[in-house]
C-alpha cells in the first residue's frame, strides 16, 4: 500500500453510504524517528547498564538532554507533524480528545493526538531536569548533596514509569484506532490495519 502525501488525512470523514477510508500516511520524519530511538537508548543505558555518576552514565545523560533540545528547536523548524503548532495539546484539543473517547470514539490524529502530546511533552521534560540535576550533583555548589542526588532518582522512576505508560498507551491506542503506531516510529508512515 502507498503512503498518502503528509497533507491528507489518516482517515477521511464517514459518509452515510460508505465507512471512513482509511490509508497509509507519512509522519514521522527521518529526525523523529532518529531522536526518538535515540532517546529510548540513552535511558535504557542510564537506567540499566551504566553505573551512575561515573563518566558514561553522565555523558549518556548529557547525549539524551541535547536531543531533547535539538527536538525543541525540530519543533519549531521541522516538518509538518514535527512540529509543535500541529499537536500542542492545548486545553481545547485536550478537552475535545477526551469528549470523544468518553463517547466512545477514538479520532485518528495524524500526528499525536492531544493525550500523546502532552505525554511527549512531559517524558521531555523530565530528561531536561534529569540532565539538570545530574549536572548539578558535578558541581561545587551542589557536591554530594543529598537531597539533589534523591530528586535526581525520583525524576529517573518518575521518567521510566512515564515511557512505560506511553508505550502501553501507544499499544492499546494502536489497537482502538487500527493504527500500527509502534510500526510507524520505525518506518514513518502510519498504516492502518
Amino acid at each position: 500500500m502507498q503512503p498518502a502525501p503528509a497533507n491528507q488525512p489518516l482517515s477521511a470523514p464517514a459518509t452515510p453510504a460508505a465507512a471512513p477510508t482509511r490509508v497509509a500516511q507519512r509522519v514521522w520524519d527521518p529526525f523523529i524517528r532518529l531522536f526518538h530511538w535515540s532517546l529510548v537508548a540513552c535511558v535504557l543505558l542510564n537506567q540499566w547498564v551504566l553505573e551512575g555518576g561515573e563518566t558514561p552514565h553522565r555523558w549518556t545523560g548529557y547525549a539524551a538532554t541535547a536531543l531533547v533540545l535539538a527536538r525543541v528547536v525540530w519543533g519549531f523548524i521541522g516538518s509538518r507533524h514535527a512540529r509543535f503548532a500541529d499537536f500542542f495539546p492545548t486545553p481545547a484539543r485536550l478537552r475535545g480528545h477526551l469528549q470523544a473517547l468518553h463517547r466512545g470514539e477514538h479520532p485518528v490524529h495524524a500526528g499525536h493526538n492531544p493525550l500523546g502530546a502532552l505525554m511527549m511533552l512531559a517524558l521531555m521534560a523530565a530528561v531536561l531536569a534529569l540532565g539538570v540535576t545530574g549536572w548539578l550533583q558535578g558541581t561545587d555548589a551542589f557536591w554530594g548533596d543529598e537531597g539533589l542526588q534523591d530528586l535526581h532518582e525520583t525524576l529517573a522512576s518518575g521518567l521510566l514509569w512515564a515511557a512505560g505508560l506511553h508505550a502501553a498507551a501507544a499499544l492499546v491506542m494502536g489497537r482502538l484506532e487500527r493504527v500500527r503506531l509502534v510500526r510507524a516510529m520505525v518506518t514513518g508512515v502510519k498504516q492502518p490495519f
